[in-house]
């Protein structure tokens, strides 16, 4: 990924950062690359929450009637992890 990136912190489980740490050791892909990833994955996930382009029907890609667009999110399940590719 050569475009400019932004520096952020995040706080992670001690379990969460020994896999990562076994997941790099085995696949020699940096840790920030699976967490990119796995943002990227998030995202797509909840895509139908952030504003998009308008559809055909003249109604913005993703929203319904609008009433509980958000109440949904917790409700539903997360990604599935990130895979990495060799």
């Amino acid at each position: 990924m050569s475009r400019k990136k932004v520096s952020t912190t995040i706080y992670i489980t001690p379990e969460q950062a020994d896999r990562l740490k076994l997941l790099h050791d085995r696949t020699k892909v940096p840790i920030a690359v699976f967490i990119r990833e796995g943002i990227d994955m998030v995202l797509k996930h909840y895509e139908h929450v952030l504003p998009g382009q308008m559809s055909l029907e003249g109604q913005p890609r993703g929203e319904g009637s609008g009433e509980g667009r958000l109440a949904g999110i917790a409700q539903t399940s997360p990604p599935p992890p990130p895979v990495a590719k060799r």
